[in-house]
């Protein structure tokens, strides 16, 4: 009867600490990130191909946002160019 009594007070504490250390990984592991980085970015549209992008990757001229360098110099496409 008292080995069984030590068998189930180990298994116990074995099953707690376990627990434990599971817990205390889970929540370490969570990237602490400010609350401005989780709010989505604006977005913009290109002038020239009608992309979607995050406004602070964005090329603006005037008006106008461009997607990238070659768009940018090429123009908008309603302008004719």
């Amino acid at each position: 009867m008292g080995l069984f009594r030590l068998l189930f007070w180990i298994a116990i504490i074995a099953a707690a600490f376990w627990l434990w250390r599971r817990f205390i990984r889970s929540t370490s592991a969570r990237p602490k990130t400010p609350k401005e980085a989780q709010k989505p970015a604006p977005m913009v549209r290109c002038q020239h191909c009608g992309i979607h992008v995050p406004r602070d990757h964005a090329l603006a001229k005037g008006e106008a946002w461009f997607c990238s360098q070659a768009h940018l110099e090429q123009g908008s496409k309603s302008s004719g160019h």
